[in-house]
């Protein structure tokens, strides 16, 4: 079974082309206009094998705020859509990443039930990228919600913003290979209810 999902999205903010393989090497095509976020979304693939095609286009005229965002909404409808009813699935998945000074991990639960927790240190090292801490959150809220993912990422400590934002997706994508990869010991849906 395969599991690939392409989702487009066209908005009067964005247009936004993507097609996912769970099941992949870690290849990737991916352009945004905005060169921070195309390398962060290469590391996510990565470190999760995930095969990544990302066409966007937005309003960066404007800000960044609709194309992150909006990225991370049809990044979650793929994720969801190439799940499909999430059976045979280990569905929870951790990863913790060292980036230089930083220090972080993620948590994830395929439960359907979205939830974000987003924990960083008050203070860091601003970067001269315009992709930042605040952005980066509304992507994984995003990205949670339409996934149906219980999300937790949690920057136990860091200075560096960059190395934060590289940490996190890094770990990201590493934490989901663990929970979308299948189990031959799990038939159904990984959950003592029978449902999630």
């Amino acid at each position: 079974m395969e599991r690939i999902a392409s989702i487009v999205r066209q908005t009067l903010e964005t247009d936004i082309q993507l097609t996912l393989n769970l099941d992949g090497t870690g290849k990737r095509v991916i352009s945004t206009g905005i060169g921070f976020f195309d390398h962060m979304l290469t590391l996510f693939t990565a470190h999760g094998f995930f095969d990544l095609s990302v066409q966007a286009k937005g309003d960066l005229h404007v800000d960044l705020h609709h194309t992150v965002e909006d990225v991370g909404l049809v990044l979650g409808d793929a994720f969801d859509k190439a799940l499909s009813d999430r059976k045979g699935i280990q569905r929870y998945g951790h990863s913790v990443v060292p980036m230089d000074e930083t220090l972080t991990a993620v948590t994830v639960d395929l439960s359907r039930r979205p939830y974000l927790v987003f924990q960083v240190p008050g203070s860091f090292s601003e970067s001269d990228s315009r992709f930042d801490v605040g952005l980066c959150k509304e992507f994984f809220r995003a990205f949670a919600v339409r996934a149906g993912m219980n999300l937790h990422i949690n920057v136990w400590y860091g200075e560096n913003q960059h190395h934060i934002l590289e940490s996190m997706f890094k770990a990201a994508g590493r934490a989901l290979d663990g929970a979308v990869s299948l189990d031959g010991r799990i038939s159904d849906i990984h959950s003592t209810k029978g449902n999630l």
